[in-house]
């Protein structure tokens, strides 16, 4: 059985006469009109149902106003597919004539073909304003409305050609007439020269007739001076300005006020600002080859007086010419030149020495800054002490002033690395310095070699002393000694070693010698018998059981340091060491059953269930560190 509606409401469909669905070539899906509530009333909605929504007129207009071919598609949705016979017929204006587009929803809407909705502002791009108001479209539009042209030029060129004042063709004026002129009306322009133009009207600028400067035309005019000035430049003779190559930049020296008098300033101008002198002398003196690259050396004017003067004579005496070295713009005479401000400030006796006297070639550089360039007779004829075969420095100023060659001004203590104290202040230098100031050793020991040598009390060489003299002796005197062991070593002197001879402990030298006691102690350690040290393999650390007071009595403690003998139950019961230590060459090894009256029988029975329990010394000493029960 068919789904489809039509297969059962065909009888419906064919006899349906308003609008008759067979004639008017419904399509056959009743389901697009119809629901399955009932066949009356239609539920088609044409805004829903299809892609054109029906607004304004068309709402009343019949169906087959529009679907006069049916409605199973094909039925265009373009204005003009209806609307054809209003689009020829309109006269105001005439569509065909003005070419008007067929799409009429540009200017009408659905709700009626009169008035027309069409806004030149919004749906052109020229929008229509001042003047423009009132005018008739066909005014503008009067060979089409398509490719109007929406230049100024497109409508208003008859204005243009015919306007006199001035004659635009003849000025060859630019045709973009919104330059000048503004929509409300042609007269009166509005061109403002200042802010159209890159030439702003100024001063004498204002009042000038424009055919003044545009004789040739408007467009690619020069807004150089002199292309309307050089008239003015070639004429003007105080000073003559071509003579004189002047700069044809007009604007250098005058302004648009007026031509007379020039604004020009020297010191805003130029890089050479006038002076002192320099104000009063008159230009040419200057520019008397033009006034374009002229140099602002002071010696490509005031070569003369460099080379006429003789006191001192500058061509003689090599001086620069720099002039503003030594003068100044106020007068050539006298000159200002501080030698203070060069790399060499004159000072003490410098002051007053003439400038020849070091500037024996010259004064263009190269004249030596070192005390030596001028002062070498003097370092080589002193004989106090002789400079040279003392080899000292030859840089004078270690130990001179500029005040005089005497005295002398070095001090040992702030020049050299070696401050002079005690003893040393009073040395002659050549002690020292026997071979020369250069590269001379702060050791001690070069220059006190021969004392090192010569002490015997003790022997340095023998007791191989270090020869750091320092160590044991001050700058005050070499005698007496200021060694200190305590402070000096790391083996202070206490007890019974400070009165003992250093040879004692020292016979072998005084470098690397061993601080442990044994290593000067080992005869006592050896010869000691009670209990004899070497028997019972005593360790030799004799500070475990000695002090440096006395060899004997011992210190070593047996109660604190191993096993209460002198105190507890053990105390008076044991005569000597041997009471315990029953081995005399180990004393590791002691006894304690030999004196306690503890039968094995006893003992296994009392320690009987109790772990690590064995009949023997070790164990006792395990159990009863302290000897008690």
């Amino acid at each position: 059985t068919p789904t489809t509606c039509v297969s059962c409401h065909l009888t419906k469909f064919n006899a349906t006469t308003t609008p008759n669905h067979v004639t008017a070539k419904y399509p056959t899906d009743c389901k697009i009109c119809h629901t399955n509530t009932a066949w009356v009333p239609s539920t088609f909605n044409h805004t829903t149902g299809t892609v054109f929504p029906l607004t304004g007129a068309h709402t009343t207009v019949a169906c087959a106003s529009c679907h006069t071919n049916g409605y199973a598609g094909g039925t265009p949705t373009a204005c003009v597919s209806c609307h054809q016979t209003k689009f020829n017929a309109t006269t105001n204006p005439n569509h065909i004539t003005a070419k008007f587009s067929t799409d009429c929803k540009t200017c009408h809407t659905t709700t009626a073909w009169i008035p027309s909705s069409f806004n030149h502002n919004t749906a052109t791009t020229f929008p229509i304003t001042g003047a423009h108001i009132g005018v008739s479209c066909i005014s503008c539009h009067a060979t089409s409305y398509v490719g109007t042209p929406a230049t100024c030029v497109g409508c208003h060129l008859n204005d243009f050609n015919s306007t006199l004042s001035p004659n635009h063709v003849s000025a060859k004026f630019p045709t973009d007439c919104k330059l000048c002129h503004t929509e409300s009306a042609w007269n009166t322009a509005t061109f403002n020269h200042n802010t159209t133009t890159s030439f702003p009207l100024t001063g004498a600028h204002i009042g000038v007739a424009c055919i003044s400067c545009h004789s040739t035309g408007y467009n690619g005019i020069s807004i150089e001076c002199m292309s309307c000035h050089i008239n003015n430049y070639n004429a003007t003779t105080i000073p003559t300005h071509q003579a004189a190559h002047f700069s044809t930049d007009c604007k250098t020296c005058h302004t648009t006020t007026a031509w007379i008098p020039s604004s020009f300033n020297h010191n805003t101008a130029t890089t050479f600002p006038l002076a002192g002198a320099h104000i009063r002398v008159s230009c040419i003196s200057c520019h008397t080859t033009g006034y374009i690259g002229i140099s602002t050396e002071c010696a490509s004017c005031h070569i003369t007086q460099y080379n006429s003067t003789i006191n001192p004579s500058h061509i003689t005496a090599k001086y620069p010419t720099d002039c503003k070295i030594c003068h100044t713009v106020t007068s050539w005479a006298p000159s200002t030149f501080n030698h203070n401000t060069t790399a060499f400030p004159l000072t003490g006796a410098h002051l007053s020495v003439d400038c020849i006297s070091c500037h024996k070639t010259g004064y263009t550089g190269g004249t030596p800054a070192t005390c030596l360039g001028c002062h070498t007779p003097a370092f080589n004829t002193v004989t106090n002490p002789n400079h040279v075969t003392a080899k000292f420095s030859t840089d004078c100023k270690s130990c001179h002033t500029t005040n005089a060659w005497k005295p002398s001004s070095f001090n040992h203590n702030t020049a050299t690395t070696f401050p002079l104290s005690g003893a040393h202040i009073g040395v002659e230098c050549i002690s020292c310095h026997s071979v020369g100031y250069a590269g001379i050793p702060t050791t001690c020991v070069s220059c006190h070699q021969n004392n090192y040598t010569a002490t015997t009390n003790p022997g340095h060489v023998a007791a191989n002393f270090s020869t750091d003299c320092k160590i044991c002796h001050d700058v005050n005197a070499w005698n007496p000694a200021t060694f200190n062991h305590t402070t000096g070593t790391t083996f202070p002197l206490t007890g019974s070693h400070i009165g003992v001879s250093c040879i004692s402990c020292h016979g072998s030298g005084y470098v690397g010698i061993s601080t442990a006691c044994v290593s000067c102690h080992l005869p006592e350690f050896n010869s000691t018998t009670n209990p004899s040290h070497v028997s019972a393999k005593f360790p030799n650390n004799c500070e475990l059981c000695h002090t440096v007071t006395v060899w004997t009595t011992t210190t070593y403690n047996h109660d604190a340091q191993y096993f209460p003998i002198y105190s507890g139950n053990h105390s008076g019961q044991w005569a000597n060491c041997a009471t315990c230590h029953t081995n005399a060459s180990n004393f590791a090894i002691f006894d304690c059953l030999s004196c306690h009256e503890h039968s094995k029988t006893l003992m296994d029975a009392a320690h009987k269930g109790r772990s690590g329990y064995a009949y023997n010394s070790i164990n006792c000493l395990s159990c009863h560190p302290k000897g008690k029960n």
